[in-house]
């Protein structure tokens, strides 16, 4: 039996007197992939500072692995990606091997003196994420998807057990998009990598992950990918607060629109 990684019960959280976070409710088993859609400005962003201790909620309790997020200490078995364009400078003169490394090192140029065992580390971090051939590549020189593949990667280093990922595919080129979750998608099932992966991709993600989580400003909608396909536009447009047109995806990859 999965254990449940993520418990949330009964969160809320305001800025100011604006409630953004209104009696969030959702438990995240052990080797789930989760799809967090929402509109712009529906908390999801909120929803994981509370996740990562970045925020403190007004309301409610956060168990992460068992344990009162307020009593966690094991921030290595968590690992998050963020948007690249607020992550990192792309100008920075470094090989993927060594950002990839500085997921165990505090700064960038320790990889030197590292440990054989630790080189091996991020070699297989680099390997999962299918750039071995750009390892010497200075990650200024690569695509936005490789970017985001070497990222990933450096999350993967230590090993973590939850990975969340925030709009990764921002600034990525459509081609490249598809086989970015592609590859979350082996590593959820290869690694077994508890995945979240915060997205406006709906259709895209539909044969990808094992669960949609709808967030604005309260959980709307929480079940496997098919149950969301079925629903129709009137219940996306009620959760987005705007109409919404559906492009999803079947497991063949030929995508069929949702009226």
């Amino acid at each position: 039996m999965n254990h449940p990684v993520i418990e949330i019960t009964h969160l809320s959280y305001s800025y100011d007197r604006t409630r953004v976070l209104d009696d969030i409710n959702l438990t995240v088993e052990e080797g789930a992939f989760i799809g967090l859609v929402g509109p712009n400005g529906s908390g999801k962003t909120t929803l994981l500072k509370c996740l990562l201790g970045l925020l403190r909620p007004q309301s409610g309790s956060i168990r992460l692995f068992g344990e009162d997020l307020k009593k966690f200490k094991n921030w290595h078995d968590i690992g998050f990606v963020s948007q690249k364009a607020n992550s990192f400078n792309t100008g920075f003169p470094a090989s993927v091997f060594e950002v990839v490394a500085s997921g165990l090192t505090s700064k960038l140029g320790l990889f030197r003196y590292m440990k054989a065992a630790d080189r091996v580390k991020v070699k297989e971090a680099i390997d999962a994420v299918g750039l071995s051939e750009f390892s010497r590549r200075n990650i200024g020189e690569l695509s936005g998807g490789q970017q985001q593949r070497t990222f990933i990667a450096r999350a993967l280093v230590s090993d973590p057990k939850l990975l969340i990922l925030d709009e990764p595919t921002v600034g990525v080129d459509s081609a490249s998009v598809q086989s970015f979750y592609r590859m979350l998608k082996d590593l959820n099932g290869r690694l077994g990598i508890t995945l979240i992966l915060v997205t406006h991709d709906v259709g895209t993600i539909s044969d990808k992950v094992t669960q949609v989580a709808c967030l604005n400003k309260t959980l709307h909608f929480h079940g496997s990918p098919e149950e969301f396909d079925q629903l129709n536009g009137h219940s996306l447009s009620d959760y987005y607060g705007h109409p919404v047109h559906v492009l999803t995806h079947d497991h063949h990859g030929e995508g069929h629109h949702h009226d």
